[in-house]
């Protein structure tokens, strides 16, 4: 009894190692659906560290969609660590559509860092991408704010290398600052503002890009500062404080000249009492005449202290009235 009993676990192991080591329920599927494996093929992925599940699936998939892979072709590119999965819903996409993208392309475009399938949804129904507010100034100095609306499709031939949508915004954006830029007054860029989607689009932006511009179109414009405005103010301040300079050095310099003339002129004065001297020792100016001159001056000072308060006087009753 109890070697009937060690026997019948043994080959329940055995039966459970075979069904773990050998995925039998996964060749009936595939044998079921019309896929040729064989179950030592199956075992070779075991051995190859690849899981069959990872083949299998997508293998079924593109059978039934009447796309023609192999397991080699899989499980290689399986092993250069790219999504099998992506690579065979974008060939039945890209069948559906009638777009001819082989396998070996996809592959690539996937172990590029490229969602494939994306790539190819999106080269069927194409994408929109949106600018953001784009600044330019027309020649008559007014700034105008741009949006666009950039229609894109995928270019399958170019996506592998080919600048992604950042390139391409840059470059929609750099197209409308040259056509604003272009234009005489802003007032033209508002009643034609499909002028700016021609020119833009005559420009061939999406050259060297993994995307085909389908239409460009202007979301929104909105009018900015006066920036001509803004620097001939700007100018105009400038001059100013140019001029203000230059005054201040003439105004510098007519004080310092002043001032070398109060010099001369102490310095003359001072010479004065030394000549009277000099005149009343050799005898060419009396006495009375020196005294004469003194009563002038004195004089002369009093009218002028008379005038000074005089006219203060004035002043403050005028600021009292």
């Amino acid at each position: 009894m109890m070697a009937t009993i060690i026997i019948a676990a043994i080959v329940i192991i055995l039966i459970a190692a075979f069904f773990a080591v050998i995925p039998v329920g996964m060749w009936i599927s595939a044998v079921a659906s019309g896929v040729k494996i064989s179950i030592f093929s199956l075992v070779g992925m075991k051995l190859r560290r690849v899981k069959p599940a990872k083949i299998v699936s997508p293998l079924i998939k593109a059978t039934k969609a009447g796309i023609n892979v192999t397991t080699n072709q899989l499980e290689a590119h399986y092993l250069a660590g790219g999504n099998v999965d992506s690579v065979v819903n974008a060939l039945i996409a890209a069948e559906r559509a009638s777009m001819n993208l082989s396998f070996e392309q996809a592959s690539a475009i996937d172990l590029a860092g490229r969602d494939v399938f994306e790539a190819v949804t999106m080269s069927v129904t194409p994408k929109v991408i949106e600018t953001p507010q784009i600044s330019a100034v027309a020649k008559d100095g007014i700034e105008l704010l741009v949006k666009a609306r950039v229609t894109v499709r995928t270019n399958i031939d170019q996506l592998i290398g080919g600048a992604g949508e950042a390139t391409v915004l840059a470059r929609v954006g750099e197209g409308i600052v040259t056509t604003v830029g272009s234009a005489i007054t802003h007032s033209s860029v508002l009643e034609n503002p499909d002028d700016i989607s021609k020119v833009v689009l005559e420009k061939g932006l999406d050259s060297g890009t993994a995307y085909e511009i389908m239409s460009i179109d202007i979301a929104d414009i909105d009018i900015g500062r006066n920036i001509g405005a803004n620097l001939q103010s700007l100018q105009a301040e400038a001059n100013t404080k140019i001029a203000q300079a230059k005054a201040e050095e003439r105004r510098a310099m007519a004080v310092a000249l002043e001032q070398e003339m109060k010099a001369e002129v102490v310095k003359a004065e001072a010479d004065i009492p030394r000549a009277m001297a000099e005149a009343l020792r050799s005898g060419n100016l009396g006495v009375l005449d020196y005294y004469n001159l003194k009563n002038v001056q004195a004089d002369t000072k009093m009218k002028n202290d008379i005038g000074s308060g005089i006219a203060e006087y004035v002043e403050t009753k005028k600021d009292k009235n």
